[in-house]
């Protein structure tokens, strides 16, 4: 593993880092620097097209769909010196980060100019269709389908877990579009207009109060028969892809927010008067060391990406680091609500904002402050992106090569 970037990385650093000086709100780097609720407004409706202008957004995709072509490493220390400024660098995450990269990749030609310019430009938002009531971690087992009818598609079926589908104009969604072929070989991967007649979409109330997590109901929904990515049929493969995407993002920035939640957590110890504790400075401890090790794996990452390792070289450190950081993470909540102690019973508990949340208490109707979210959302890293249970699949029958997990026998005449 090789620490040192090359020189023309560092001369990019440094144009990312004036243009970053350059736009971001007056006193921004300055400690202790805060936003009023109409600044901060205004600078979330403005700053999406300065990303646009100075052409940060998807940065490394082609220049012929409206990126800029950096190459790996460029890409690498465009999202460090965003991470370091906090300065936010996504329009939609589920069009940059997911479906994009897929089209990317498995598109047609008439796919990635009809979608990738609109993805860029932050004028589609997208959600993802795959897990199911009962297909979540054994996915393959899906059973929304979609008929061929004319030149549409005609989808019905259920989806659950659906992250902001309520907001989105697009899913990528994955559907049985072969009933008679065994269960990986029947799937196709549709890119799905959301806003049409047989599309219900029903937020899911979480403790917290927030409805984000969506059910999504379809009833002869429609979508074009171009609009199937990689081949019908072949969903199963071009998933994969898209869950390699969202387990192997920010290999070396996605450590940062931790290493922010551990500074928080020591200065609420000492405030509280529970540094002294052995148990508690112990556990403080253990998570600063863990996020050291991320840290480092991230490099390995990015190292496997640069060296043209095998594609399963790459996607057992993806399934490493996710399950490694989402563990991780559930215990270091768990060590937030101890340091706070009873208080954290309480809807006010912690400070009014909390790294990667991107929320704080004085949003209208937010019921809870973003450190208690922040707990109840930690629950679920674990499950998304694949849960750790399949990640330890990955890496035991892929990787090291072990045999596969016994499948469940039904007893005979049951």
């Amino acid at each position: 593993m090789d620490l040192t970037y090359p020189p023309e990385a560092e001369q990019f650093r440094d144009e990312i880092r004036g243009w970053l000086t350059d736009n971001m709100p007056a006193g921004w780097f300055e400690p202790g620097f805060e936003m009023s609720d109409e600044d901060r407004s205004a600078f979330n409706r403005e700053w999406p097209s300065k990303l646009f202008e100075g052409g940060w957004i998807c940065a490394t995709w082609p220049e012929e769909y409206g990126g800029k072509g950096l190459t790996t490493m460029q890409g690498v220390v465009l999202a460090e010196e965003f991470a370091s400024a906090r300065a936010p660098l996504r329009a939609d995450f589920f069009g940059d980060t997911l479906v994009g990269p897929t089209i990317l990749k498995w598109g047609s030609e008439q796919q990635k100019k009809e979608f990738l310019p609109k993805i860029l430009r932050g004028e589609m938002s997208w959600c993802q269709g795959f897990s199911e009531p009962n297909s979540g971690s054994d996915l393959a087992s899906l059973k929304t389908t979609a008929v061929l009818d004319g030149d549409e598609w005609v989808i019905n079926g259920q989806k659950v877990w659906t992250t902001q589908g309520h907001h989105a104009d697009y899913c990528f969604l994955l559907v049985r579009s072969d009933p008679e072929v065994p269960k990986h070989q029947g799937i196709s991967y549709l890119l799905v207009p959301m806003r049409q007649d047989g599309v219900e979409v029903r937020g899911i109330t979480q403790p917290d109060g927030t409805a984000e997590f969506c059910e999504v109901f379809f009833t002869d929904a429609r979508c074009p028969v171009d609009n199937v990515v990689g081949g019908v049929n072949n969903g199963w493969k071009v998933a994969n892809s898209t869950l390699a995407f969202e387990r192997g993002m920010s290999a070396t920035t996605g450590f940062r927010r931790f290493a922010d939640e551990h500074r928080l957590l020591v200065e609420a110890a000492t405030a509280a008067g529970v540094i002294d504790n052995a148990a508690i400075r112990q556990r403080l401890m253990c998570y600063y060391t863990e996020i050291q090790i991320l840290r480092i794996n991230g490099l390995r990452s990015l190292s496997a990406t640069l060296n043209d390792s095998s594609d399963l070289s790459v996607a057992a450190l993806g399934a490493t680091n996710k399950m490694f950081w989402s563990e991780m993470h559930q215990r270091a909540m768990e060590l937030a609500l101890d340091i706070h102690g009873a208080s954290s019973m309480l809807i006010d508990a912690g400070p009014e904002t909390w790294p990667g949340s991107g929320r704080d208490s004085r949003r209208d109707g937010y019921p809870v402050r973003p450190m208690v979210s922040a707990f109840f959302f930690s629950r679920s890293e674990t499950i998304w992106g694949g849960t750790s249970q399949i990640q330890r699949n990955i890496v035991s029958e892929r990787v090291l090569g072990l045999p596969k997990e016994p499948k469940p026998t039904t007893a005979a005449g049951s």
